[in-house]
């Protein structure tokens, strides 16, 4: 199926690695020339930078002027179609809500939340000047599945659902299509790695061996597999097919809408 995204410029935000990632490489082999924006560029995303197709800019998207610096790489190329918002970062508070300050609540906000705002009010004039554009922006479960564990992370991404559904109202009459993908667990560093999710909950504590860790970490991750109907972590790309899909004219008439990948998990209507 042609997606028609050949030489559509698109900007992704939080590329390095993980769905990011993913994305920029699923962009580019539809014949898209993509600007990543990420506070360091992995020896993976150098490489897409080889093929001349993507240029990655390192940035901190959690500043005021870093998404608004991002979006005007695109319009140095002559404008932007599609903008995936998918930078954040979750830390899982296993000491409770008593124990996150605001200055905690801050740090999750302005990376998971103001970031994409920030951005998607850059773009919104050049796709505006292009007679139209996408903007999906990557969320959550928790957006709808709150969590204590993860309580400023959920409400981060519920804010960021709320923005997307009103902003469909505003510009789409203008051309303009917001939609939100909320994938579950993501078989990325973020919940896999040696620092990720799984070994943050896992309980093995700094008196504990590599083995230990390792043991507590396989322990979690088996947990959560159980809990999906699928048996396993959606992967990166099945979350970059869905952003190709919403971000061409396939899907010209979907906006305010949000699509759930997550193997199955909510398991409610």
């Amino acid at each position: 199926m042609d997606l028609h995204l050949t030489e559509r410029i698109a900007v992704v935000t939080g590329a390095s690695s993980g769905i990011g990632l993913a994305v920029t490489k699923a962009l580019v082999d539809e014949g898209a020339r993509v600007i990543t924006g990420s506070r360091s560029v992995s020896v993976e995303l150098e490489t897409l930078t080889q093929g001349g197709r993507v240029t990655a800019h390192r940035v901190d998207l959690a500043t005021p002027g870093g998404p608004g610096e991002l979006i005007a790489r695109a319009e140095a190329l002559g404008g932007l179609d599609i903008l995936v918002n998918n930078v954040g970062a979750v830390t899982p508070r296993t000491d409770g809500f008593l124990a996150i300050d605001d200055e905690a609540w801050l740090q999750t906000f302005t990376l998971s939340f103001f970031a994409a705002l920030r951005a998607t009010r850059a773009a919104i004039p050049l796709m505006l000047k292009r007679g139209g554009g996408n903007v999906v922006t990557i969320g959550s479960v928790n957006a709808f599945l709150p969590d204590p564990g993860v309580v400023d992370y959920s409400a981060a991404k519920a804010a960021l659902w709320n923005t997307s559904k009103s902003l469909s109202k505003e510009f789409g009459p203008r051309g303009i299509r917001f939609n939100t993908i909320s994938p579950g667990p993501v078989a990325t560093p973020l919940w896999l790695g040696d620092h990720g999710v799984a070994s943050t909950i896992s309980g093995a504590g700094t008196g504990a061996t590599d083995d230990e860790r390792a043991a507590a970490r396989a322990a979690v991750i088996s947990r959560q597999e159980a809990a999906f109907s699928t048996g396993r972590f959606t992967e990166p790309q099945e979350v970059a097919d869905l952003v190709l899909l919403l971000a061409s004219d396939r899907a010209g008439n979907v906006t305010g809408a949000d699509y759930l990948i997550d193997g199955g998990l909510i398991q409610t209507l």
